[in-house]
């Protein structure tokens, strides 16, 4: 096994937008050697729900860099001036941009970074209390299955979100019962089916069902939406409600006891897992279309409705056993295949359970984590673990969001740098949540 005997001064876990964000804002600070490993092979985000005509949540300003530093190469004006795209984006005159320009501008960005290495796997993370100490992370080549030891002061996880698949959807073909995570991969075989049902209620089964609508206005597959919500309801996007995702909001929650925390954080769905007003708009109008000169629409949609089981039966099909909540009665609905938009988890790595007795976790089993970013540890002479996934308990709805991102990169940078590399705010929105 090869060790390397550089020790860096960060290691980051994993590559999606919150780290490939550090790593750019890090290429500009000299005294900070990071290093960044992702297993899969190339940057890649939501690869399996970049449908055409999808659009970012966030305007363009909260790309990778421009929230920390407008000037900075690796901004998404600059990615728009390399590919000499400017006028066409300018003729666009939009703040929001598609959610693929979005993936190729990552992509764009992970190309120029040489601290960025794809297609390396960490299998592990060991502390070391040697003369010094430092973390010990081990990491596979995934396509030589070459192992390497590097050395680092500090760590950065950043390993995102899995899929959430309820168990009674688990054990079935998965191109044929499968998540929106796998939805493009699948949707030549929506196409072919006899009838496709999605299953939930934010964006993603929002997207997926108007994608599906577009494929089936000719009436070839019956096509059904059902959740267990009272209605298709939109995102909170006022401009005054989109000031929680501020940093003013994160202080002001971060503040608050665990239990508030998480009392305050289970009243707050619409303002990340609703479904954007522009997307229902679009469905609205496409069911209306639909409906001129037809005696009746080839689609359901069911609310009220929860999933409870899912059956497959002697001639293929499958039969979706779901309780309606309100009326207290059951009824089976059939279908070719469903596709569940359930939802994603933090993705927490095995080797991190290797960490158990190192840091320090609450009743929950969640991480504690201070105000800056940092998982407490039972050894606080160790090197810092800062951390971008699992953290929406401490830091509240905003710790998903790509605008707050490049903030929380901005507390990690100063942090590790140990002094003011990029300017705070203090102010930040027109309203106050304290006291």
């Amino acid at each position: 096994m090869e060790q390397h005997e550089n020790v860096y001064d960060l290691i980051g876990v994993g590559i999606g937008p919150f780290n490939l964000g550090l790593a750019a804002l890090l290429d500009e600070v000299e005294d900070v050697e990071s290093l960044f490993f992702e297993q899969n092979t190339k940057f890649d985000w939501h690869p399996g729900m970049l449908i055409e005509g999808t659009k970012m949540q966030v305007p363009f300003i909260a790309d990778l860099v421009t929230m920390a530093d407008p000037t900075n190469k690796y901004s998404f004006l600059n990615y728009i001036s390399k590919n000499d795209r400017m006028y066409q984006f300018y003729f666009l005159q939009r703040l929001d941009i598609p959610r693929r320009e979005y993936n190729d501008y990552c992509q764009w960005v992970s190309r120029q970074l040489d601290s960025c290495q794809f297609g390396t796997r960490v299998t592990g993370i060991r502390p070391v209390r040697d003369n010094e100490q430092y973390y010990e992370v081990t990491v596979m080549d995934v396509e030589t299955e070459e192992v390497k030891e590097y050395r680092a002061k500090n760590l950065v996880m950043g390993t995102g979100s899995k899929p959430v698949m309820p168990k009674s959807f688990q054990g079935f073909p998965e191109d044929e019962v499968l998540h929106t995570a796998d939805f493009l991969a699948n949707q030549d075989k929506c196409r072919n089916a006899g009838s496709v049902t999605v299953v939930g209620s934010g964006q993603s089964a929002a997207e997926t069902f108007r994608e599906l609508m577009k494929e089936q206005r000719d009436g070839e597959f019956r096509l059904d939406w059902i959740t267990r919500s009272a209605s298709f309801e939109s995102m909170e996007e006022s401009k005054l409600s989109l000031e929680h995702f501020s940093p003013d909001y994160v202080n002001y929650f971060y503040q608050l006891p665990q239990a508030r925390k998480d009392e305050i954080f289970a009243t707050q769905g619409l303002y990340y897992k609703g479904i954007s007003n522009h997307t229902v708009n679009d469905i609205y109008n496409l069911l209306y279309e639909y409906s001129v000169a037809r005696e009746e629409l080839n689609v359901g949609l069911q609310v009220l409705s929860e999933v409870r089981d899912l059956r497959k039966k002697a001639d293929g099909r499958y039969e979706v056993e779901c309780y309606h909540w309100q009326k207290h009665e059951t009824f089976v609905h059939e279908t070719d295949m469903v596709i569940a938009a359930t939802g994603y988890k933090p993705h927490v790595p095995d080797f991190v359970h290797d960490l158990s007795d190192f840091l320090e976790w609450d009743e929950h089993g969640r991480y504690k984590v201070t105000a800056d970013y940092r998982l407490k540890k039972q050894e606080e002479k160790a090197g810092e673990i800062y951390v971008h996934s699992g953290i929406s308990h401490t830091h509240g709805v905003g710790s998903t969001n790509l605008g707050l991102s490049v903030h929380r990169n901005k507390v990690i940078i100063n942090h590790l740098a140990g002094r003011e590399v990029y300017p705070m705010s203090e102010k930040t929105i027109f309203q106050s949540f304290d006291a």
